[in-house]
């Protein structure tokens, strides 16, 4: 399995590959590769992302059957399901990256918002156990500076969501915590943006990760 940071290189690159309108050859879903994947699979790494339509994770970083191991829920939330989807990942494939995946203008976030501007009782028990896990990480926006520009804060709520995610993740388990100790797993935040395609990895990178240059062919 290849390291955390390769990882990360190779997401990125695939990435650039979408939003380049390259796609690789190796990303289609040939019968040779779908033969290869049917009794085994090796994860490069665990997306758990938005269950929104518009961001699949295999498209948006131009990779195929087996590469991600892909957690869609809505708001990229972190409840027990979600932890033991990826402890089950980590452990399993021995897979060393782990992203949690925003996304601009996410609806979860906004239905967040709206409960916590409208005095009107839940429309769903269902549809509040998603807004009371992003509830706690979008509150406190509304004391600062940008309490009076609710586009701006809309932003900064979603990835304020995914930080407390990965901090959810880091924090949540000891089986996850054991392997960011002592096998390298690393664990980041990211931002799709609906309108270039682009993802923005902002939380956890370490420094000069990502700074070298890279080939859209990668």
């Amino acid at each position: 399995m290849i390291t955390a940071i390769e990882s990360l290189r190779r997401l990125r690159a695939g990435n650039q590959r979408f939003t380049s309108d390259l796609r690789s050859v190796s990303s289609m879903a040939s019968y040779m590769r779908r033969t290869e994947m049917s009794t085994s699979q090796e994860p490069f790494a665990v997306i758990l992302g938005c269950a929104d339509a518009r961001v699949p994770a295999e498209i948006i970083f131009d990779q195929g059957l087996g590469d991600l191991f892909v957690i869609r829920v809505a708001g990229n939330i972190v409840a027990s399901s979600q932890v033991g989807s990826v402890e089950f990942a980590v452990e399993a494939f021995g897979t060393k990256l782990v992203v949690v995946l925003g996304h601009t203008q996410c609806g979860a976030i906004s239905a967040t918002l709206q409960e916590i501007l409208s005095d009107q009782e839940p429309r769903s028990k269902n549809l509040m156990s998603i807004v009371d896990r992003v509830r706690p990480s979008v509150e406190p926006l509304f004391s600062g500076p940008l309490a009076q520009d609710l586009p701006a804060l809309k932003a900064e709520a979603v990835r304020a969501n995914v930080r407390a995610s990965t901090c959810q993740l880091r924090a949540g388990s000891p089986i996850i915590e054991r392997l960011v100790a002592d096998q390298g797993l690393l664990i980041v935040g990211a931002e799709y943006d609906l309108d270039s395609g682009r993802v923005d990895f902002f939380d956890g990178v370490p420094s000069g990760a990502l700074t070298e240059p890279f080939s859209a062919h990668a």
